[in-house]
């Protein structure tokens, strides 16, 4: 289910190659197992842990030292709403990714393990793209906190399971190296959630820039939003949903080209998350 953004009064929380919110036009060939067991496999960055152990948040990266922007995709779909999915409701955007590919835009997807067992064969096409890289968006998109937007909640000694849950969903769907990064449904957490989650040692990515695509159907007024809010090593978040942000393709059409223009390299979130690392 796709929630509105606590930000401002903007409403939002979700937003040629393929046809599937990935599916590839031909299989990726399987990568060789390394030549030697000394090959050393470099981890992905994150930020280290906040005041008292807890789980770390990032917003954005450096306003410094380069125009780079992150487009982020939550690819929502809620534990409860398979019903709709069997009726014909599309949670997947076959579209905006092809889109993506088109336009050589790397991106991150914040999917939902929920997502990943509906569209196995789309979320594995995304995990085995090394354009986009796929991060955690809990497995029921439940939220993590009281009244956050109407969603049911996750009660504090589930949310933990809730995350690994959906990194178990990932591996089932074929997913090889899911990112260490775990976004809030809602965008909604609280100490208590920080704490519940500094275990699984993720880093909890925020944004800095809401496009207002979530139910949205004025492209332009998408793609205008993003363009007025983006800043160097801006987040973005949109979403990865037909049915619930319809206007999302081709509000990416539009600020593409409009932020290269401006001198905007477009980056996946880990690429941030280690550039705000070196400028600490």
């Amino acid at each position: 289910m796709t929630i509105r953004v606590r930000q401002v009064a903007a409403a939002c929380a979700l937003g040629a190659a393929l046809t599937a919110c990935g599916a590839p036009s031909a299989p990726h060939a399987s990568r060789p197992a390394p030549s030697a067991p000394s090959a050393v496999v470099s981890r992905p960055p994150t930020l280290a842990p906040g005041p008292a152990g807890l789980t770390p948040v990032f917003k954005n990266g450096p306003r410094v030292g380069g125009k780079t922007v992150a487009l982020t995709f939550d690819a929502d779909m809620t534990a409860d709403e398979g019903p709709r999915a069997a009726k014909g409701e599309h949670f997947d955007n076959p579209q905006l990714i092809s889109t993506l590919r088109a336009l050589k835009v790397p991106a991150t997807v914040f999917m939902t393990g929920r997502w990943a067992d509906e569209y196995p064969a789309e979320a594995r096409a995304i995990g085995r793209d090394p354009q986009f890289e796929i991060a955690n968006h809990s497995y029921s998109h439940y939220a993590f906190t009281g009244d956050c937007y109407g969603l049911p909640t996750v009660a504090p000694d589930r949310m933990k399971a809730d995350v690994e849950r959906a990194y178990t969903a990932f591996k089932k769907a074929g997913v090889p190296n899911a990112m260490p990064y775990f976004r809030f449904p809602g965008g909604c957490y609280d100490r208590q959630a920080l704490k519940t989650l500094s275990a699984i040692g993720v880093t909890a990515v925020q944004w800095d820039v809401v496009s207002g695509d979530a139910f949205a159907t004025d492209s332009d007024a998408v793609a205008q939003q993003v363009l007025d809010g983006v800043k160097p090593g801006s987040v973005v978040v949109m979403h990865c949903t037909r049915s619930a942000a319809p206007a999302t393709e081709r509000a990416v059409r539009m600020v593409v080209p409009e932020l290269r223009k401006k001198g905007y390299r477009f980056v996946k979130v880990s690429e941030l998350i280690g550039a705000t690392g070196r400028h600490r």
